[in-house]
């Protein structure tokens, strides 16, 4: 019996990472494919390899996390990819998945891309805004190999996942991290400045230096309505730094008196863009709450 991760699942197939670094195509046993939850890249398996050289999945191990979308399991690290220009950066998108990520006990990083189709000021204005809110943020460049170095660093020995919108340089971004992979990428369309879908299932890619990505589909709405309002403030950083010192508990950062957050935006302390998306996703978790026990 050996073990390993599965890397990607096909038609009832999963490919599978062995700990020895080899790769074995495998079927589940008959009980597992029985099973609701059934397999996802991720997934720390016990493996019979047969003599044909194919495997038989036997057993899956419990799950240290499980994201829905993309469903990938035993995620250490999000990696929230935006570009910097082409099409233009969408904040409010990458504040939701910031803080889905967090909610989901993930280790961020927020990755820029782009950076030679962006002027260096907003490059180093948008990467800025996010580290003074207490997320780690690389700016990359695959045509010019800016910060690939770095990312690819970030990236060794951990499962991450990119994530982000269509059209803002995932499949590129893993052809500058993975050498030789070739990945096909899409044009942002013209018509709808939206990225066309180039990556259609979810597949764990290994990295030169150590650890594994996945590949996934991109997306453009997350939904935040299962966190609660008052677990809101606590998943961004920023607004979580100053949500202690509030005068009464359960403070919404809203209209309260003796708002510390609110005083922290009126100081430039809290990026007021930030503050907005708070309030947005607020009024979204409310209108779903009311919805659901009205």
């Amino acid at each position: 019996m050996e073990q390993g991760t599965v890397l990607r699942g096909i038609g009832g197939f999963y490919r599978v990472l062995l700990d020895n670094g080899r790769v074995v195509d495998c079927r589940p046993r008959g009980r597992l494919r029985l099973q609701p939850a059934g397999l996802l890249a991720g997934d720390r398996v016990d493996v019979s390899v047969l003599p044909d050289g194919t495997g038989a999945v036997e057993a899956v191990h419990p799950r240290r996390s499980r994201l829905r979308r993309p469903p990938v399991a035993n995620v250490d690290r999000v990696v929230a990819v935006m570009a910097l220009a082409d099409p233009e950066p969408n904040l409010l998108l990458l504040d939701r998945l910031l803080t889905m990520a967090e909610a989901s006990e993930l280790d961020v990083l927020v990755c820029w891309t782009k950076a030679d189709l962006a002027g260096r000021e907003q490059a180093e204005r948008l990467a800025g805004l996010y580290r003074r809110a207490g997320y780690p943020a690389v700016v990359t460049s695959s045509r010019t190999g800016e910060g690939i170095e770095q990312l690819q660093q970030a990236l060794a020995g951990r499962l991450s996942t990119l994530a982000g919108p269509s059209g803002v340089g995932k499949s590129a971004l893993l052809n500058a991290l993975v050498p030789g992979l070739s990945r096909a990428t899409g044009e942002v369309s013209r018509k709808l400045r939206r990225g066309r879908h180039t990556t259609r299932e979810v597949e764990l890619l290994r990295l030169p230096r150590g650890g594994l990505v996945a590949d996934t589909p991109g997306f453009s709405q997350l939904e935040l309505t299962e966190i609660g309002k008052n677990r809101l403030g606590l998943l961004m950083r920023d607004i979580a730094r100053f949500a202690a010192e509030c005068r009464f508990p359960g403070c919404l950062h809203r209209r309260e008196p003796a708002c510390s957050v609110r005083a922290a935006v009126d100081r430039g302390d809290i990026d007021r863009g930030r503050y907005r998306h708070y309030l947005i996703f607020l009024d979204e978790i409310e209108a779903w709450e009311a919805r659901r026990y009205s």
